[in-house]
């Protein structure tokens, strides 16, 4: 049996032992850093740091004062808050009590945080704040399991707290005091619950996105995240000197899985969820290594584009023919790793890949924190332009893929031998096949046990056998290189017959158009493709300021005649490299970008196409009107 094999094949029960494990081996190397707003409120915040050990005091704390309010093995414990520390040791005291934690995103309204909190049977909701608090409060007529809310940050909810019953609703803080008393006359009992743990218990409930209809309960058990642990550590691609950057929402599967792996492997990670401040974070926290979706890798691109097209025109050429060389060297260092394993250029592209980097991709990696060896990406597809410009300005962005119900990272490109394009291979232990109609299948540790309450949706996806059937449609290289190339459900047919991936086409015009923020493509049973199109408000404006309509809002600069003309000229280079019956015919360019408040993104950012198709359905039958179809 090979090491890794044994690694794997040989894992604990829970991630509530490794945990353990974890704090037992290094208690004093440093495991958490948080931001702290500076004493005077004023200027960059301050980073405190936990150790293991300072960490596992708080989370046995939690565990405890959770075991004291009755929580038993299995039960659910809800968490509301954004990415932060104590979201973190929350989780970890739900586990080591042998709980299971069900994920809520904050922005969730108070209608489908209260179904998903019913649902799930949640015991006890652990609540950021106020606003969620008064979540509950408001349907709390609806939440008859709900003995208790916990608060991380207290502030401001005392006037609201008449009228509860006795110990409905306390702050972090006191449940951790009431776990210490616990433990006083309980010393073991933290410990006995992770003991008593099997692998099949459940560890986590998570509500899929739902890009379509309610959200499902996804049941993952806590041999899952035990096994992503080893499989993550197996990779090879993280170590204990690395420093990771967790700003992801950690309701999401994406979020999670990093902290499991992390306490396999050991290493530091600074985590702060606020999304507007991972570009004044990055450089304080210096990170090795970080995760993202495809939307933040978008905005700094198109950040770039912009900054340097508002220093004239020479700048903007400079970028331009920079952004030329990087997508050029990364395509040729890649292709050459491949046949000979080296990754090597021809010597005129890499002379002038040195000035490019002098004059553009040094200020980039150093707008990274100037340490960052490799940046993951999942959730959504990369526009493989994107990933080949950062590629070659030396910000090595590995593609990942996996879903809710397979624990999130299920492949991921090999470090180095990393491919532009692809997701990369099956992490150890997880098995693949390409069904007939190219769908992809997925066996392994990594698959979750059900969705909760619904054995028929899960008999739909998850054969007898253990394959479960992704929905998404792809094709494997004879080496195991896996490329998605769209979703099942979101293929289009056109009238004529035709199958377009809709992601495929939209990723493309996200690598031609530097103002795009959001596109929908549309197209079936009809005779023509149409796009709705969401530009990217920084970076229009900026060019409006530019180009006589300084001064205009969003949606006047938008509606401008300019404005059109532009985005004319970028979806016609888009057609340019695409067969004739994916061309975009027409095109309109939406009043306000889309986004998750009107239900329109997910909270990881994803497109809802039904929601935005129902909500733009005027302006795409307008592109159709006077067709021979209509």
């Amino acid at each position: 049996m090979s090491d890794t094999q044994n690694l794997i094949e040989n894992r604990p029960p829970s991630v509530a032992t490794l945990f353990l494990e974890r704090v037992a081996k290094t208690p004093d190397a440093e495991a958490y850093r948080y931001p702290v707003p500076s004493a005077t409120g004023q200027g960059p915040d301050d980073w405190k740091s936990l150790s293991w050990e300072q960490a596992a005091e708080r989370v046995y704390a939690i565990a405890a004062g959770l075991i004291d309010l009755g929580v038993r093995p299995e039960e659910r414990v809800a968490l509301a808050s954004a990415t932060r520390v104590e979201w973190i040791l929350a989780d970890l005291g739900v586990m080591c009590a042998g709980g299971a934690t069900t994920t809520v995103y904050p922005q969730t309204n108070a209608e489908e945080s209260a179904y998903i909190l019913a649902d799930s049977e949640s015991r006890v909701l652990i609540a950021e704040d106020a606003a969620q608090l008064a979540k509950a409060r408001e349907r709390r007529a609806d939440l008859g399991h709900l003995a208790h809310v916990v608060v991380i940050d207290p502030t401001g909810i005392e006037e609201g707290a008449e009228g509860d019953p006795e110990g409905w609703a306390l702050s972090l803080a006191e449940l951790e005091t009431r776990g210490k008393a616990y433990l006083e006359k309980h010393p073991e009992a933290v410990k006995e619950r992770v003991e008593a743990i099997t692998p099949t218990q459940l560890a986590t409930l998570i509500y899929t996105s739902g890009t379509t209809g309610r959200p499902k309960g996804v049941r993952l058990p806590h041999d899952n995240w035990s096994y992503m642990a080893k499989a993550i550590a197996a990779t090879g691609l993280v170590t204990g000197e690395d420093v990771q950057y967790l700003w992801l929402p950690l309701a999401h599967v994406f979020g999670k899985v990093l902290t499991s792996g992390q306490i396999e492997v050991g290493h530091v990670t600074a985590v702060d969820g606020r999304v507007d401040k991972i570009i004044e974070n990055l450089p304080v926290v210096q990170p090795t290594y970080m995760a993202a979706v495809p939307r933040i890798f978008e905005k700094v691109y198109n950040g770039v584009a912009a900054k340097a097209r508002a220093g004239g025109g020479a700048k903007y050429k400079i970028f331009q023919w920079a952004a030329g060389v990087a997508r050029e060297y990364a395509k040729v260092s890649q292709d050459n790793f491949r046949r000979t394993g080296t990754a090597s250029a021809p010597f005129g592209l890499t002379a002038k890949h040195k000035v490019a980097d002098a004059l553009v991709y040094k200020k980039l990696r150093e707008a990274f924190g100037g340490n960052l060896r490799a940046a993951v990406s999942g959730s959504a597809a990369l526009a493989p332009e994107i990933g080949y410009f950062f590629s070659g300005a030396g910000i090595h962005i590995l593609e990942g893929y996996g879903l809710t119900e397979s624990s999130a990272a299920s492949f991921v490109n090999p470090g180095e031998a990393y491919r532009t394009g692809t997701v990369g291979k099956p992490l150890p232990g997880t098995e693949v096949r390409i069904a007939d109609d190219g769908e992809i299948l997925l066996r392994g540790p990594g698959i979750m046990e059900g969705y909760h309450g619904l054995p028929e949706k899960t008999t739909e996806v998850l054969e007898a056998d253990g394959w479960f059937h992704t929905g998404d449609i792809g094709e494997l290289s004879p080496d195991g290189y896996l490329r998605i190339t769209d979703r099942k459900k979101d293929l289009i047919k056109t009238s004529g017959g035709k199958y377009i991936a809709p992601a495929e086409v939209e990723g493309q015009f996200k690598a031609v158009c530097p103002f795009v923020s959001n596109i929908l493509v549309h197209g079936a049973d009809r005779n023509f493709c149409t796009a709705l199109i969401a530009l990217d408000e920084p970076a229009i404006l900026g060019w409006a300021a530019d180009n006589g309509l300084g001064g205009k809002s969003y949606a006047d600069v938008v509606a401008a005649p300019q404005t059109q003309r532009l985005i004319q000229g970028y979806v016609d280079r888009l057609n340019e490299g695409l067969q004739r019956w994916q061309t975009i015919k027409k095109f309109r360019l939406l009043p306000r970008d889309l986004d998750i408040e009107h239900g329109e993104l997910t909270p990881s950012l994803k497109l809802k196409r039904p929601v935005v198709e129902r909500t733009y359905k005027g302006l795409i039958d307008e592109m159709y009107a006077g067709s021979r179809e209509s």
